[in-house]
């Protein structure tokens, strides 16, 4: 294994596990805080916020597992990119909510999401048949 591979490896563990955390936290917070304290400068549903909670918890969990246990590798990339659209909203809400410097929170945290999204991607097992060439197989 190349250096600069194996320093990018654990660059992508460590923003994993940060990530995994902030949204362990975030998401837990959502489910298990009442709905009166979760009111922000915007009114969302409280239905709508524990849904978020619930898509935080397992984008979490999504980001750690898959890798960690070497099974369903895929899921980890789309477990990234599934929680950098969830920022993009937290992002798009902030700034509707009137503070701009706040907003700059959940950008970063989407920029780190998506980080992990492509390095993940990059690195995923391929199957070595291609989709179509199963396709032909099973059209024969």
């Amino acid at each position: 294994m190349r250096l600069t591979t194996r320093k990018s490896e654990v660059l992508l563990w460590c923003v994993q596990g940060l990530l995994a955390a902030l949204f362990l936290f975030a998401g837990g917070m959502k489910l298990v805080m009442p709905l009166e304290m979760m009111k922000g400068p915007v009114p969302l549903p409280g239905l709508f916020l524990r849904f978020i909670g619930v898509c935080e918890v397992l984008g979490a969990i999504g980001l750690i597992l898959p890798e960690l246990l070497h099974i369903r590798r895929e899921l980890t990339p789309l477990s990234g990119a599934g929680l950098v659209i969830i920022m993009i909203g937290a992002t798009a809400i902030t700034l509707a909510g009137g503070d701009v410097a706040q907003a700059l929170v959940p950008l970063v945290v989407g920029i780190l999401a998506s980080v992990v999204a492509y390095g993940r991607w990059r690195r995923a097992p391929r199957s070595r048949t291609s989709h179509a060439a199963g396709l032909l197989t099973v059209a024969s």
